[in-house]
């Protein structure tokens, strides 16, 4: 059996720290320099029967310049994490997804292979985390996940 550790393969980083969605806002963009996979995962607390539009951006630099939708993506969701997290279900793929009505924690995630989801050739290799307006009982997060080219020191890869 491979030794797998979470901060040595897919270390998190913040995209959105939790906080109220009424007006929609966009985190800060991180750079993608060699990554192979990229998983944004948002954590929703919807308590408000609003629905939330959740979009991962593409931007050419961290501040953001000629920011726009990702092309496309696999996504993922879980409606209402009190089911379980064998309730996690594939969406449709897109550049969006918005969530339904219920009140429930969600949680999305949205699968990326760079080389569909980016305008790589003119250089954009930068992420965001975007929400559309909603309502403020609504509390959104959001968190990247990047699965590099080449995997830690240690050499071990999961190819």
């Amino acid at each position: 059996m491979r030794q797998f550790s979470l901060t040595n393969f897919l270390a998190p980083d913040g995209l959105l720290a939790p906080a109220a969605d009424a007006a929609g806002r966009i985190g800060a963009y991180k750079p993608l320099t060699g990554a192979h996979r990229i998983f944004v995962v948002y954590h929703l607390n919807q308590g408000n029967a609003a629905t939330i539009t959740l979009s991962p951006l593409q931007a050419k630099d961290t501040s953001g310049t000629g920011a726009k939708a990702i092309s496309t993506a696999k996504v993922y969701a879980n409606e209402n994490v009190a089911l379980g997290s064998g309730n996690l279900l594939q969406a449709p793929d897109g550049a969006s997804y918005t969530t339904g009505t219920g009140i429930a924690e969600k949680i999305v995630v949205f699968e990326l292979d760079p080389s569909d989801a980016f305008d790589l050739v003119n250089n954009f290799a930068t992420i965001a985390a975007q929400t559309g307006a909603s309502n403020a009982s609504n509390i959104t997060s959001a968190e990247l996940f990047v699965y590099g080219s080449y995997m830690g020191a240690s050499g071990l890869g999961l190819d």
